[in-house]
């Protein structure tokens, strides 16, 4: 059996659970776009969490919004899906019906709750500036802190978080490493994101594209320096620039943002929750789109 699901803290304590409780040998991490576009050879006996629905799949787990670019269910599935803080949260509560008093799933409340702040982004600004536990452990495998690859890295943690404490999961040298590199990096990061950052009326815009070597850092920093926007929108390129992903977020601070931004990336061939989401678009078509998502989110500003 096989575990499908995306190399997040979402997707990480999902993984966790799921591996405990299911005879899985096999973890694979992909990224949403790649279930969109049917670039997966998905498989019967596969269990997919935090990623869209897939028809070929044996199990489903996820919690964003069901849009016109992804397929849905048409009857009953093995899995479960709502509208949640974090797929990790359905994956548990799923589970915990079945065994209420697993004291190994007991013990992992304290992470899904965890996964529930981050993913919802329930932070605070001393979880953006000075991040600690299980925060600290999702900004190390959020690929857009900018850590690099870290397939191994995620299967190790799915290892060590069945029986380590967060103190002894934070002790690991990997762990340590990436933590460190963050914290080291933390102001380069803050003045490139001043230096190419701008605000248009209620939006921050970010453009990453012409930047060779991206420093570490946390994706949130972006609205304590700009506490002014209530929505943000971040440029970079794809793999080898072949074609630019746009990612918008409401802010954490500043929560008056009005438009639906799954739905707003649903128009471009991507999806997320409301208040955040990606679409990779075509470099050929990426200026008309960017325009167009500009306008949206001004005008539900």
């Amino acid at each position: 059996m096989r575990l499908v699901t995306r190399g997040d803290l979402d997707g990480l304590t999902s993984a966790v659970i799921i591996t405990m409780k299911e005879p899985v040998d096999e973890l694979l991490l992909v990224h949403p776009q790649d279930i969109t576009d049917q670039r997966v050879d998905i498989r019967s006996d596969d269990i997919l969490t935090n990623l869209p629905y897939d028809p070929r799949c044996g199990m489903w787990f996820d919690h964003h919004l069901l849009t016109d670019s992804n397929q849905r269910p048409s009857g009953a599935f093995r899995g479960r899906y709502d509208i949640a803080p974090s797929a990790a949260r359905l994956v548990y509560d799923y589970y915990l019906e079945q065994a209420p008093d697993d004291p190994a799933l007991l013990r992992l409340a304290p992470l899904v709750d965890e996964t529930d702040r981050l993913d919802a982004a329930l932070l605070t600004p001393t979880d953006v500036e000075s991040p600690r536990d299980y925060i600290l452990l999702g900004y190390t495998m959020d690929s857009r802190t900018g850590l690099g690859a870290f397939d191994d890295y995620f299967r190790k943690l799915v290892a060590w978080l069945k029986t380590m404490s967060i103190d002894e999961v934070l002790a690991q040298p990997d762990v340590r490493e990436r933590v460190e590199r963050i914290r080291a990096d933390q102001a380069d990061f803050k003045r490139l994101l001043v230096r190419n950052s701008f605000l248009l009326n209620n939006v921050v815009v970010t453009d990453l594209r012409e930047i060779d070597r991206l420093p570490a850092g946390n994706r949130f920093l972006v609205y304590s320096l700009f506490p002014q926007a209530n929505v943000s929108l971040r440029v970079h390129w794809g793999p080898r620039e072949n074609s630019v992903i746009a990612a918008v977020g409401h802010s954490i601070f500043n929560r008056t943002c009005k438009t639906s931004v799954g739905e707003l990336m649903s128009r471009f061939g991507g999806g997320g929750h409301r208040g955040a989401g990606t679409c990779v678009l075509p470099v050929e078509r990426a200026a008309d789109a960017i325009d167009e998502i500009l306008y949206e989110l001004q005008a539900n500003g």
